[in-house]
């Protein structure tokens, strides 16, 4: 497989407005909507369909909220269509590297892995026949599971 860029990155943060006054307000990404009871924000430049998204988990140690704040994962495109998603999965299968989960996010197609830290690496691919900047709002459907 290979790499065509960095997509996205997916941060778990404690304070939603302050951390979209940071990425929207003075660094300049736009808003593309929210999420999750309005617990989620997708941010774009432009270049892609969303490059950031916020997602409050608010101050309570990780303990008690089973989440830690910072980095969630981070998306990789790896090609232009399922078939380039479905040959990462049989590269992946070969390597005996486990995939933790496999989403059709509407916008994309999305395999899940762990590097040897532990982070979570999203492979994606974009789906075919959406147009987000005719409609950013599909950035934001319900995950559905994908089954390839």
């Amino acid at each position: 497989m290979q790499a065509h860029y960095l997509g996205h990155v997916v941060f778990y943060v404690k304070d939603l407005g302050q951390s979209l006054s940071f990425y929207r307000d003075l660094v300049g990404f736009q808003e593309i909507g929210t999420t999750f009871g309005g617990k989620a924000v997708a941010l774009t430049s432009g270049r892609t369909h969303h490059e950031i998204l916020l997602i409050e988990v608010g101050s309570a140690p990780a303990p008690l909220s089973g989440v830690r704040r910072g980095l969630y994962h981070i998306g990789i495109k790896i090609g232009d269509n399922l078939e380039a998603l479905r040959a990462a999965k049989e590269e992946l299968e070969q390597r005996n590297i486990p995939i933790s989960g496999m989403s059709d996010h509407t916008v994309t197609q999305s395999l899940y892995l762990h590097d040897p830290d532990g982070n979570e690496v999203e492979l994606y691919v974009d789906a075919p026949g959406i147009d987000w900047k005719q409609n950013p709002q599909a950035v934001l459907a319900p995950i559905k599971p994908l089954n390839i």
